[in-house]
């Protein structure tokens, strides 16, 4: 998939499920999952997984998806992950932090997104004995992710993690679902333009970085928040 950026989103398509057809025949459906928040990026990346397991399995494939629900998250994202989840016919495994995470992002955003998603994503990767985590991340949404592989090992617990939409664009993704005419987060036309627990989330002004509704001082430790198992 590389040198892929400036491909037609076709070709990006084609790409990116000949990367998921690939996986669906190497790993057991049951123990692959899409990270599925109910946003713009995860919804593409579910509904290719699902085509691609449709294709190598048959029609009655049911995707498994796991969903962090830090306690956090917009309404707004949670219906519409839900709803998507239920059209998609997907085995929906909702993780959440223990009932006593005390970590708040006021006071350190760093700790808050390693009590409330790190540590809950890799639990669940356990205890479901996942081999394979697809995400919907995309290369151009942060400095952290422009250097990503397509497919990335990861040591704790073991599996892999793979990207299929590393090389589309923002543009990309929203000319898609619109092609597709799947239903998304009324927030995005609200000004918000990535989406995330909503104390860290604000529209994002004009025609600057995707990410700029995000709290800047987490933004500046994704290396690090990645380096603990962050995607």
């Amino acid at each position: 998939m590389a040198d892929m950026l400036d491909a037609s989103l076709a070709e990006k398509y084609e790409a990116s499920l000949a990367l998921c057809l690939e996986l669906a025949r190497a790993h057991d459906p049951a123990r692959a999952a899409v990270a599925f928040t109910g946003g713009k990026d995860s919804t593409v990346a579910l509904a290719l997984w699902r085509e691609a397991l449709c294709r190598v399995h048959g029609p009655g494939a049911r995707p498994v998806a796991v969903s962090l629900d830090t306690g956090l998250k917009f309404p707004e994202v949670l219906a519409v992950r839900d709803a998507l989840a239920g059209r998609f016919g997907t085995a929906l495994h909702v993780l959440r932090p223990a009932p006593d995470c005390a970590a708040l992002p006021e006071h350190d955003k760093r700790a808050c997104c390693a009590a409330r998603k790190i540590g809950p994503l890799l639990d669940g990767v356990r205890e479901l004995g996942l081999t394979l985590l697809i995400t919907g991340i995309r290369r151009d949404e942060h400095p952290a992710r422009a250097g990503l592989a397509a497919v990335e090992p990861q040591a704790e617990p073991a599996h892999l993690r793979a990207h299929p939409l590393l090389e589309w664009t923002e543009m990309d993704v929203w000319a898609w679902l619109m092609q597709e005419r799947l239903p998304y987060c009324e927030l995005y036309d609200q000004g918000y333009r990535s989406l995330g627990c909503a104390p860290c989330t604000e529209p994002a002004e004009g025609l600057g970085a995707e990410r700029a509704g995000r709290a800047p001082d987490k933004e500046a430790h994704m290396e690090q928040l990645r380096a603990l198992g962050y995607f």
